[in-house]
Parts: structure tokens; C-alpha cells; sequence
């Protein structure tokens, strides 16, 4: 025994000695970055943001402010982001951007780096790939100067890199092209030169590119590769002339001050998730798209000083959601369209055009033609007499056919926006508005509509067309934090609004090529799917292809329901959280309303919805929800029809909606089972045992049978209740229960006195 003794005090050592060293190993590591840390501190000069900074602090711990924030994993910091005051003037002369990159790439784990507004000055030392895990880089409104060195191309997980306001120069290198998991590129207000490279085509993850107010200029590359695309931004260079190629996902595109010559190609009016479009202080020429005033997501429009032609219409349609338009100094004719001159919430400026009107300072009308005329045609070597007055008729000859061709195109578009008017079809984005009221038709179609019904859906904001750019903004780009699952009916993704709402994302990848006009009668239907028992239909948002502008993918938003599935809050082994016998019946009677809204509150109404306890949510208030009914759009968009329809698309309708109604009361039925027993069902079979069961325990007298199947919830749920003399208090829950399921399979109704019945008792 002795010797076992000394051997186990000697493993005891040794794994003490063990512990010992990587403690103290973990120490030397938080004290290694601790002293970079306060090093970089020294370098910069101890600015007042960091003045809290000393050798006791625990920098992993500590509480991160909008100037400075450290992000520690396991002991290591992977972010580090120190924000001064705009316009901090430059480090002191004795600052080496070397030694603080020399000392900065001791953090060798850091992923996300910030430095923003510091004063740091010089050129960048290319030592900086020596972090080699960055993903993000922000070197905001420095002092940074010469070229981007060329060691950033071996970091190949960067996917952010923003060094606007700075003072780089020379030509955009080619390796800037190689990230394969770049999103954002921004280099704004600095010194480059030369023009964009062609290997910007082949990064296809990119989202923003911005290159504004530097000295790049020529023919930009072919970017309609660039399928993510959402943010261009070239202002203030010297790009052109042709208008570039692009892909149709743009949010916001700026040309503005720059050399373009070209005409607005057609394409740019199937752009339909562009809001903002600067065109302004370049030479466009040819006509002015009227169709950019009514894009479906359109606010910002300018292009202004440039040579764009065209006659303007008083009947001209635009996008209500317009907050500015800029026309002025262009070679427009017409009358002002009233939905921009009479709209109190746009800013529109069209000065300088050719317009009837004397609101605004405006040149004659033959200005507007001599100068259309003249665009692009003035020569510029001698000509003898007879070739000048030859070159006189043929001005005269053209500005006179001009004028005819003006006026017979005038009289042709006033007619064909007439017609328009009458007869064209909705093309783009419609925000459709739930209806709380409801038609003469429906009601005498509908079996039953509660007074809950004829009220609304209170509380839900009004139906509307989302961008994509908001579900973007409200998922952080569909991250895959966001994503709650995928199933038949697509992928579901949580989502926060701007304006703080919880919202439930449903994206749908279309098979077939469809319009967004064969969309609108499934959107109408959607749209009217506001209940208190159902996750409610918030709005809608369409992707659609370049090439056709068929419909890609579409987005259904739903409120959120955030209490969990019904089956979390009934399931034995659940005591934290259970839902008493009273609750039980509210939310029996609830899905029951749900379903009841399905089939009659609608029309035509909702059959085969497949329904499980799991979609079933309960909101804050324990309000019983259903999440998922057959939608008809949905089986649409997988090119295929519900289960059930399919196998009885040859019955006719009425004996078709019968066996869908019978459907689903055979599945509030199931629902009722598990919310009583406890558990759940595996098989029809199971289902056919545990109904017998249930119907034996309703009819009997004796009170342990009845425990042994209806009491193996929580202790909580044995509570008595003071209910009628003439029905034992263990039995009524189950006899109320279960009449909810006959009443249902008898296709009979609850009247408001009925639940006034049931929730005094």
C-alpha cells in the first residue's frame, strides 16, 4: 500500500505542476498582449480616449465604448477598434508608422481591426499581412499616404477594406481583384490615379464598391458579373464615356461629376431595388427615360447638368416614395408632371430646361431644340460659301422637321399614356394595404366570422412591399445567425426591423419564370391573412431576374411569434414552463378560431394545412398561433400542388373542400391528444390507441384511471377549480377538451355567448 501511495502523491504532483504551467502560461499570454496594448497606447501619443488604459486593467473585461471596444476569445483579443475625433491632426513627427505596425502585428489573432481618426501618417508598411486572420480593416480619415503595398493580397479571408479619406495614391493594383470573399472595398477621397482595373469583374462576392472623389478615369470594366453588387459609387473622377455595364441588384448608384457621354441605356429600368441614382454634372445624352421616375424602390433621382432630352407629361406616373428629383440644366420640353410639382413631400428642381412653365427660371423652347441639334455635330474645319449655305437649309430644314417630328411624337405618347392609364396592368411593386372590412359576398359565403374577425387583426402595422435591402439591413444580410431552418416551403430567417419589430422571413426560390404580375392575386390573398390566432402576414418583397424581369426569388415577412412551439409548453418533463388546464382550453379554442379563419374568414378559403403541434407558437401573451398553412404560392413556387390536393384534384369542389376541412379537424384532433396527454404521437395508429384511451377516461367514474392518463403533468396542473357541483373537478378539463374535438368534427360553431360560456367557467 505504501508504495501505491508515494506513486499517486507523485501523479498529484506532476498534474499539479501541469495546471501550474498553463496557468502561468495563460498569465504570460494576457500579459504579453496587455504590454502591446499599452504600447500602442505610447505610439499614439496617449489620446484622451485611451487615458483609462494601464497595466491593471483587464482589456478582455472591460466595457467597450463607441471610441474603444477589444473583443477577447479565449484569451486572445481578435478586435480592436479605437475611434478619435474627427479631423485629429497628425502624431507628432518622432510617430513611426513602422513601429506601430511592428508593434500592432503582435496581436496575432485579431480578425477585425479599427483605427479610425487618429492621426496616424505615412505609408502603410506592407509587414501588416503579418495578420493574417484579418477580416476586417478600417483606416478611416488618417494621414496615410503612397500606395496600398502589396502584401495585402496574401490575406485572403479579408472581406472588408476601408481606407477612405486618406491621401494613397497611384494606380488601383490588379491583386485587389484576387479576394475571393471580399464584400465591401471602399477607397474614397484619396489620391489614386489611373483607371479601374479589370480583375474588379471577378469579385463576385462584392456588395460596395466606392471609389468617389479621386482621379480614376477611362472605361470601367464589364461589372455585370458582380451579382451582389448594391453600392457604386464613383462620384468625382473622370470616368467614361459609355455608361457601364452593371448588374440590375443595385440600391444605389452614383455617377455623378464625371465624363460619361453616352445615352441611359434601356436596362435601367428593370433596376427595380434602386433607390438612389445620381447622374448629375456629366454630358448624357438622348432621351430622358421617364420610366426611372416610377422604379418600384426610387427616392433619389438627379441629373441634373447634363443634355438629356424629351418632352415631359402632366399624366407622367412616379413613385410616391420619391424624396428628390433633380431635372435642372438638361434640354427637357413639356409640362411639369403633377405628381412631382404637387407632391408637398419631394424636393423637385427643373430649372434651366425648356419647360412650360414660370415657376422656375426656363429658356425658350427653341433653345432646347437648337442645342439638341447641335449636340455632338459642331465642325470644326472651313467651309466654303456654297457649303455654308447648304449647311444653313439643311439647320433650317432640320430644326423645322424637328419641330413636326416633336409635335406628331407629342400627340403619339399623349395617347399612348392615355391608354396607359386606362388599361396597363400593374408592372411594378404594389404595397397593399390588409382590409378590416369585408365584402357583402364573404360574409354570406362564411360558415362563422367572429366579431374577432370583423375587428381585424388590431395591432398589426399595415401590410406593405418590402426592399431587399431592408431584409438585408433587418438579418445582417441573411447571416447565418438569422437562419432558424429550412423546409418544403423554403428557408425561415429572424429578422429585427429599423423601427425594433420582430419579424419572421420566409425566402422562396422560383422554378418557373413568372412576372410579378402572376404573383399579385397569391400577394392579394397574403395579404388578408391578419388574425389573432394566426402569425400574421406583414408584407412582401420580389426579386426578379435582369435578363426578363421574371420573378427570382420572393420574401414573405410574418410577425414573429417568440414563445416557443406549443409542444415546448406541454411536453412531459417541462414543469418550468407549462400551461395549466384553463390555459390549455384558451389555446385548444384558439387554434380552433385559427383554423375556423382558415377555412371561412377568407375567399376562397384555406384547406390541407397540414397541421402539427410544432406549428403552433405562443406569443408573449401565451395567445396560441398557427405559423405554417398551405399557402398556395408556396406550393407554386416549388412548381407543384399540396399533397392532398393533388390526390383528389379530380373530386369535385364542394366534396374537395369537405375532405380538406375533414383533414384538418383530423389534425386539430391529434393536436388535442398530445395537449392532453402529455406526449407525443408517432403514428396514426398511436393516434387511434390514444384516442380510444381518451374516450374510455371521459366516460368513466373512476378517478385513479383518470390520473394515471390525464396526470402526469406537473404538480401545478392537479390545482382544483371551483366548477359546477354535478361534474367532478378532475373530469371537466378533459370533457371540455374533448368536446372541442367533437364539436369540431361536427363542423358546428361557437357563438360569442358560447365563449362568454367558457370563460366564466
Amino acid at each position: 500500500m505504501l508504495p501505491m501511495a508515494k506513486g499517486f502523491k507523485h501523479q498529484a504532483f506532476i498534474f499539479l505542476a501541469v495546471i501550474f504551467l498553463l496557468i502561468s502560461q495563460s498569465e504570460q499570454l494576457q500579459s504579453s498582449q496587455t504590454h502591446t496594448l499599452l504600447r500602442l497606447q505610447l505610439l499614439l501619443n496617449y489620446p484622451d480616449i485611451l487615458s483609462s488604459w494601464n497595466s491593471s486593467v483587464n482589456f478582455c473585461n472591460a466595457e467597450p465604448t463607441p471610441q474603444v471596444t477589444i473583443v477577447c476569445y479565449e484569451e486572445s483579443i481578435t478586435q480592436l477598434h479605437v475611434i478619435g475625433n474627427k479631423g485629429t491632426p497628425s502624431l507628432p513627427r518622432s510617430f513611426s508608422m513602422d513601429s506601430f505596425v511592428t508593434t500592432l502585428v503582435k496581436l496575432p489573432d485579431l480578425r477585425v481591426l479599427t483605427l479610425v481618426s487618429l492621426g496616424l501618417w505615412g505609408p502603410l508598411p506592407g509587414k501588416i499581412a503579418r495578420l493574417s486572420s484579418l477580416e476586417i480593416l478600417n483606416m478611416t480619415s488618417n494621414l496615410l499616404y503612397g500606395t496600398i503595398p502589396h502584401e495585402f493580397s496574401s490575406i485572403t479571408g479579408l472581406q472588408t477594406l476601408i481606407l477612405d479619406e486618406n491621401m494613397f495614391s497611384g494606380q488601383l493594383p490588379d491583386w485587389l481583384g484576387s479576394f475571393p470573399v471580399l464584400t465591401v472595398l471602399s477607397l474614397r477621397k484619396n489620391l489614386f490615379n489611373g483607371s479601374l482595373p479589370d480583375s474588379f469583374s471577378m469579385l463576385e462576392n462584392l456588395r460596395v464598391l466606392a471609389v468617389s472623389h479621386n482621379h480614376i478615369q477611362g472605361e470601367l470594366p464589364d461589372l455585370t458579373s458582380l451579382t451582389n453588387l448594391q453600392e457604386l459609387d464613383l462620384e468625382d473622377n473622370a470616368f467614361g464615356p459609355p455608361f457601364p455595364r452593371l448588374g440590375n441588384k443595385l440600391v444605389r448608384l452614383v455617377l455623378g461629376n464625371n465624363r460619361f457621354r453616352s445615352g441611359i441605356p434601356p436596362e435601367l429600368r428593370s433596376f427595380y431595388q434602386l433607390q438612389w441614382l445620381d447622374l448629375s454634372f456629366n454630358r448624357f445624352v438622348g432621351p430622358f427615360p421617364l420610366s426611372l421616375l416610377s422604379l418600384p424602390s426610387i427616392t433619389y433621382l438627379n441629373i441634373a447638368d447634363n443634355k438629356l432630352t424629351g418632352m415631359l407629361f402632366e399624366n407622367t406616373s412616379c413613385n410616391t416614395a420619391l424624396e428628390f428629383v433633380d431635372l435642372s440644366s438638361n434640354l427637357l420640353t413639356g409640362h411639369l408632371p403633377s405628381c412631382l410639382s404637387d407632391s408637398k413631400d419631394t424636393v423637385f428642381l427643373y430649372g434651366l430646361n425648356c419647360l412650360t412653365t414660370g415657376k422656375e427660371n426656363q429658356h425658350p423652347l427653341t433653345f432646347c431644340q437648337n442645342e439638341a441639334l447641335a449636340v455632338g455635330i459642331l465642325p470644326q474645319h472651313k467651309t466654303s460659301k456654297l457649303s455654308k449655305v447648304s449647311l444653313a437649309f439643311g439647320i433650317t430644314g432640320g430644326i423645322i422637321g424637328g419641330i413636326v417630328v416633336l409635335g406628331l411624337i407629342f400627340v403619339f405618347v399623349r395617347r399612348l399614356n392615355a391608354n396607359k392609364t386606362i388599361n396597363k396592368p400593374t408592372t411594378r411593386l404594389i404595397t397593399e394595404k390588409a382590409s378590416i372590412a369585408y365584402t357583402s359576398k364573404l360574409i354570406s359565403d362564411a360558415r362563422y366570422i367572429s366579431q374577432t374577425v370583423k375587428l381585424g387583426a388590431l395591432g398589426l402595422p399595415t401590410y406593405r412591399t418590402f426592399s431587399l435591402e431592408d431584409l438585408e439591413d433587418a438579418t445582417n444580410n441573411f447571416d447565418t445567425t438569422a437562419f432558424m431552418g429550412e423546409g418544403s416551403q423554403g428557408q425561415m430567417y429572424r429578422g429585427r426591423l429599423r423601427d425594433g419589430t420582430f419579424v419572421a422571413i420566409r425566402c422562396l426560390k422560383i422554378k418557373k419564370s413568372h412576372s410579378t404580375q402572376s404573383f399579385m392575386h397569391h400577394v392579394e390573398m397574403i395579404s388578408k391573412l391578419r388574425y389573432r390566432h394566426l402569425a400574421s402576414a406583414l408584407g412582401h418583397c420580389f426579386e426578379c431576374y435582369l435578363d426578363d424581369s421574371s420573378v427570382s426569388r420572393i420574401f414573405l415577412i410574418f410577425e414573429y411569434v417568440p414563445n416557443g412551439t406549443l409542444r415546448s409548453w406541454i411536453t412531459e418533463g417541462h414543469a418550468e414552463r407549462s400551461l395549466t388546464w384553463p390555459q390549455r382550453i384558451s389555446t385548444a379554442i384558439g387554434i380552433a378560431k385559427g383554423i375556423q379563419f382558415l377555412h371561412t374568414g377568407i375567399v376562397p378559403g384555406v384547406y390541407s394545412n397540414n397541421l402539427k403541434i410544432t406549428d403552433v407558437l405562443m406569443d408573449q401573451n401565451l395567445v396560441a398561433k398557427i405559423s405554417s398553412y398551405n399557402l398556395p404560392l408556396l406550393a407554386e413556387s416549388a412548381g407543384k400542388v399540396g399533397q392532398r390536393t393533388a390526390l383528389h384534384k379530380d373530386q369535385s369542389n364542394s366534396s374537395r373542400v369537405n375532405y380538406e376541412d375533414k383533414a384538418d379537424v383530423y389534425d386539430f384532433g391529434v393536436i388535442l391528444l398530445e395537449m392532453i396527454m402529455g406526449r407525443p404521437t408517432n403514428s396514426r395508429n398511436e393516434v387511434q390507441i390514444l384516442k380510444n384511451q381518451l374516450q374510455a377516461v371521459v366516460a368513466t367514474d373512476d378517478e385513479t384511471r383518470r390520473r394515471r392518463v390525464a396526470g402526469r403533468f406537473p404538480e401545478q396542473f392537479s390545482q382544483r377549480l371551483s366548477f359546477p357541483t354535478c361534474t367532478p373537478p378532475s373530469r371537466l378539463p378533459l370533457v371540455i377538451t374533448f368536446r372541442i374535438w367533437q364539436a369540431q368534427e361536427e363542423h358546428s360553431v361557437w357563438d360569442d355567448r358560447e365563449d362568454e360560456d367558457r370563460r366564466n367557467i
